[in-house]
């Protein structure tokens, strides 16, 4: 087990702030002693989150997946804190449904979101991170190893962002800075709970074998990813029986593909009812900023 590294004076930035895992671990990271720049979407929830901090704080309203938008942060994150130290790629979205029956748009601004996004997000911010030799996390997700029907969108993009931290990973150490990818299981937050107001959604979440049927609790899964930080781990698991599932991954395509085909016919005449457009509070947010605006 690699030494922690305290995170007292570090700068740290995460995305994806204003709420759930986002949220959370910028909390945890301040009161252990870090600075914290938040990025997201919602500038009056990453306000409150940057005014109930213990450590000094600050928040950007970007979208990750806008290239300029997020140069722009990396410098004016520079400049007002003097460095970085950490980045955390969380911001994420996620929609369900089967595919070819789910909405396009949604599909595609997952794959955006959560994997062009990050590699927009790294691509910002590696120069002040080569400056401090720091420390790359790109949250990924359960859904990088197991291939769901349902959630081609998400599973995509958590497949994607792992294999790009891998790549990028042996691209950057030479500079000194550390990639890790941070793994979470069903955990406690809106996005999750948005997915289970749907009942097809919810019912075959539940019919998944154990432990992977279970939504665990926040905090616990953030105090993991925090550890993992001040280790600088190449892998962290938010769940202690995920890092078991790495040696099984190989098995993994086949046995849900059984499965799968199973529950699909079961739930059948149901997957009309399977959600459209993204889901949770988050969902609702990006889509709020996407909608047009009114003119005249």
């Amino acid at each position: 087990m690699s030494t922690r590294n305290s995170l007292e004076g570090q700068v740290a930035v995460v995305t994806g702030a204003a709420r759930g895992v986002g949220e959370l671990l910028a909390r945890k990271l301040s009161a252990r002693g870090a600075r914290v720049a938040l990025v997201g979407l919602e500038p009056e929830a990453l306000k409150e989150v940057s005014e109930r901090l213990h450590t000094d704080s600050a928040y950007w309203f970007a979208d990750v997946t806008d290239h300029e938008a997020m140069a722009r942060v990396a410098e004016e994150v520079k400049q007002r804190f003097g460095k970085v130290d950490v980045v955390v790629a969380n911001a994420g979205v996620a929609a369900g449904g089967p595919f070819g029956q789910d909405d396009p748009a949604a599909w595609r601004r997952v794959i955006e979101v959560n994997l062009i996004g990050s590699a927009v997000t790294a691509r910002a911010f590696l120069p002040v991170l080569s400056e401090s030799r720091g420390y790359f996390l790109q949250i990924a997700s359960l859904a990088a190893m197991t291939p769901a029907p349902m959630m081609s969108a998400y599973c995509a993009s958590k497949s994607g962002v792992e294999a790009f931290a891998h790549c990028l990973r042996a691209e950057v150490a030479h500079k000194g800075v550390r990639v890790g990818v941070g793994y979470l299981s069903w955990t406690d937050t809106d996005m999750v709970r948005g997915a289970d107001q749907n009942d097809v959604m919810r019912e075959l979440r539940g019919r998944l074998p154990w432990p992977a049927n279970r939504t665990y609790p926040l905090s616990p899964a953030v105090d993991r990813i925090v550890a993992g930080i001040e280790r600088r781990s190449a892998h962290v698991y938010a769940q202690a029986w995920l890092r078991g599932m790495q040696g099984l991954r190989g098995y993994l395509p086949g046995f849900i593909a059984l499965g799968g085909q199973r529950e699909m016919k079961r739930f059948g005449p149901r997957l009309g009812e399977a959600p459209q457009g993204l889901v949770g509070a988050g969902g609702a947010a990006d889509e709020r900023e996407r909608a047009p605006r009114p003119t005249g």
